[in-house]
């Protein structure tokens, strides 16, 4: 079960624009409204997007009035996403 929840993990941060909402939420919580003016889909087709890495347990959603505000579940998702750079950079120096 646990190597499952893993890879849902994984899955759900291996989409580009996923990975970008992960990225937007890092520093701080952020409305859906700045995650659609920040990205080029439309409301629905976002909706997907945080559905996934909701049910994948990265984020959560706290709705004020009409409005939903994102955020990680977990500050440990920072430390993975700044592993992942590390490791990209590192093999972009290697490239070059």
């Amino acid at each position: 079960m646990k190597t499952d929840l893993e890879v849902k993990i994984f899955k759900a941060l291996g989409h580009p624009v996923r990975l970008e909402i992960v990225k937007a939420l890092l520093k701080k919580e952020v409305c859906v409204c700045q995650l659609l003016e920040s990205t080029e889909f439309s409301q629905a087709n976002l909706s997907q997007h945080l559905k996934v890495l909701h049910n994948a347990g990265l984020i959560t959603k706290r709705k004020d009035g009409s409005f939903s505000h994102y955020s990680l579940t977990n500050p440990k998702i920072v430390k993975l996403i700044k592993i992942c750079e590390d490791i990209t950079t590192d093999y972009i120096k290697r490239l070059i």
